[in-house]
């Protein structure tokens, strides 16, 4: 998704990046004066960018199970209701001039079925015109939470109804920055494609598939810039916390690690592979509910 309006978006929220960044941070904060060794990718810097990873896909999963209502509404072919949005979730619907903006609003707090407790409103904008092959979808954060952890930011998803395989695909750019309950932030940003492969329209949120792949940019709050790009796609079940499979190397610098996420096991751990080819398990999630 290559627009100057879509790379506007991005520039603009990266610099809100830094300065939200800063004023989370406290003069007397002995965590900034954190430094790491550069020859290693510290563990908390990996569970860090799978968790932004994790908090990315719950919220454009959302925001896309919403517009797939509305799609399979229209067309009338397969269940537009999958039960993924739980009842203590309000939507509201404000139709204009050919435009639609949706508001998801989780209110103090409200768990998915999946085991996640989100608090605030996601705001998602589209065309009106429902005919159309492929749109620009348009999401940003109200004071939002995911299982406790504070989200600011929005994305914009250039959504292709069916791909060559028949399937929905969306070209996604995205902005984001974080602060965990432990007083650590970060911001990141992300380009992929997210192909919907199975459960589209099926009327039931757990047989819901994706495959995902591209790049995410992760800044730490000591400065540490890492990358993430996918060697193989990434595997997202949507009844599962976890990627399941995929590969994807991570690198700071010259420094460069692989990261397999499985077999196809909900857990939540992969497989590292240190730039000496040593392999170990680690785990990939420091935050659970």
């Amino acid at each position: 998704m290559k627009n100057s309006r879509l790379k506007g978006m991005l520039m603009a929220s990266l610099l809100a990046a830094v300065t939200w960044m800063s004023s989370c941070e406290k003069d007397d904060d002995s965590s900034l004066q954190e430094t790491e060794s550069l020859e290693v990718i510290e563990l908390i810097a990996l569970q860090q960018a799978d968790e932004t990873e994790w908090i990315s896909e719950e919220v454009l999963g959302i925001a896309e199970d919403v517009y797939a209502m509305e799609e399979l509404a229209a067309s009338g072919k397969g269940n537009p209701v999958s039960g993924f949005i739980p009842q203590c979730v309000t939507i509201t619907t404000v139709r204009t001039t050919g435009m639609v903006e949706k508001s998801i609003d989780f209110g103090a707090g409200c768990e998915t079925p999946n085991g996640n407790r989100i608090s605030g409103v996601i705001i998602l904008r589209f065309s009106a015109d429902m005919e159309m092959a492929s749109k620009t979808l348009s999401l940003d954060l109200k004071e939002f939470t995911f299982n406790d952890i504070e989200v600011e930011g929005g994305a914009e998803m250039l959504r292709v109804r069916s791909n060559e395989n028949g399937n929905p695909q969306s070209e996604v750019a995205s902005a984001f920055q974080v602060a965990w309950p432990d007083g650590e932030t970060a911001s990141w940003e992300g380009n992929r494609t997210r192909e919907w492969v199975e459960g589209y329209g099926s009327g039931f949120w757990g047989d819901n598939v994706f495959l995902i792949s591209g790049t995410q940019t992760l800044i730490r709050r000591n400065g540490v810039v890492l990358n993430r790009s996918t060697i193989s796609p990434l595997r997202r079940e949507l009844s599962c916390r976890f990627l399941v499979s995929g590969e994807l190397v991570v690198s700071r610098n010259n420094l460069r690690v692989e990261l397999d996420f499985g077999d196809g096991t909900c857990d939540a751990f992969g497989e590292l592979t240190n730039p000496d080819g040593s392999t170990e398990t680690i785990p990939l999630r420091r935050f659970q509910r």
